[in-house]
């Protein structure tokens, strides 16, 4: 199963589990979304092409990282007439790992599954950086 979704201008084929770079999306590392501008949905068995995007099919997502481009140099230049201009320019980037690819009705599993799980995360970081008042005892050394 595979399908065409646009994002940020640009089309990208993807099905499950790919990994794709894109334009910047406003969300963070780790979190779940879903991309609802779907143009082809192709199961195996029948291929739905939309009039301009398919109709309830959404592409469930999780951000691995936000991170940039590498840097382009844009070099101007008239000879003879003393004039030079050089500017750089780095591109914001989102990369996506695909999770699943709803058609209309459909569920988004992956999707709410994801979320719970990044929640969660930071209560046990919270209870593993603050010492008990006993692991404190036990390190500081005995005074006499």
């Amino acid at each position: 199963m595979y399908a065409v979704v646009k994002t940020g201008g640009k089309q990208y084929r993807v099905a499950k589990d790919d990994v794709i770079v894109v334009e910047k999306l406003a969300a963070d590392a780790g979190s779940a979304l879903e991309l609802d501008e779907v143009l082809i949905l192709d199961d195996g068995k029948e291929t739905v092409i939309g009039t301009p995007l398919v109709d309830g099919a959404r592409v469930a997502a999780t951000v691995l990282d936000q991170t940039r481009s590498d840097k382009i140099i844009v070099f101007r230049k008239k000879r003879r007439k003393d004039y030079k201009r050089k500017k750089g320019h780095r591109q914001d980037l989102t990369v996506l790992r695909i999770t699943d690819i709803l058609a209309k009705g459909q569920k988004g599993s992956a999707a709410n599954a994801a979320a719970p799980k990044a929640e969660a995360a930071p209560e046990a970081e919270a209870t593993e950086a603050a010492p008990t008042a006993e692991t404190a005892a036990e390190k500081a050394p005995a005074r006499k």
